[in-house]
C-alpha cells in the first residue's frame, strides 16, 4: 500500500523538517494550481513521469512555467534512448500516486529505487519548493535544502540538473 499524506507528514516530522500544507480542491494541471499564487509563495513544480525505452522510470520535477523538450532530455538525464510518459499503472505502483497528483513526494514510495529523480536546476533555485503531499487536494512547502534531505532519507539521490529550457 502507498504511504499516506499522514504518513508523509510524519516521516518528514521524523527528518525534523518543517513544512506548511494549505488544503484546497482538487487542482489536475499547472492552468489549475495558478489559480492559487497569491497564496503560496515560492516555486510550484510541475512533474513528468518519463520511462525510456529499456523500461527506467525517471520523475523529473521542474518549474511550472518551464518548458521541457521531451525529444532531448533523454540526453540530459541519462536515459536509453527517447523517452515517453509512463503509465498510469505504473506511477501507482512506483510513485503511489495517480495522474494529476504526481509530485516529488512520491518518491517515499519508491522502495526498491526504481525511478531516478531528477530536480530541475532553475526550481532548486528558489528557497521554498511547493509540491502535492500524495494528493492533488493541498499543497505542501518545504524549504529546497529539506527537499533534498527528504528526498536523500529515502534512498534516492537528488540529481540537480539543467532540464527546462
Amino acid at each position: 500500500m502507498p504511504k499516506t499524506e499522514a504518513e508523509l507528514m510524519a516521516f518528514l516530522a521524523e527528518l525534523g523538517i518543517a513544512v506548511s500544507t494549505i488544503r484546497h480542491p482538487p487542482l489536475y494541471t499547472v492552468a489549475d494550481s495558478q489559480a492559487l499564487r497569491g497564496e503560496i509563495a515560492g516555486g510550484h513544480t510541475k512533474n513528468l513521469f518519463l520511462k525510456d525505452k529499456k523500461d527506467n522510470f525517471f520523475l523529473v520535477t521542474v518549474g511550472e512555467d518551464a518548458v521541457v523538450d521531451l525529444k532531448q532530455i533523454h540526453q540530459s538525464i541519462g536515459a536509453a534512448g527517447r523517452v515517453s510518459f509512463g503509465k498510469p499503472e505504473m506511477l501507482m505502483e512506483l510513485l503511489g500516486v495517480t495522474p494529476g497528483a504526481v509530485t516529488v513526494f512520491g518518491v517515499i514510495n519508491d522502495r526498491e529505487n526504481r525511478v531516478k529523480l531528477v530536480l530541475d536546476k532553475d526550481l532548486m533555485d528558489h528557497a521554498v519548493i511547493n509540491a502535492h503531499p500524495l494528493t492533488n487536494e493541498a499543497t505542501t512547502s518545504i524549504a529546497a535544502a529539506d527537499l533534498i534531505r527528504f528526498v536523500e532519507a529515502t534512498g534516492h539521490d537528488a540529481a540537480i540538473l539543467k532540464v527546462s529550457a
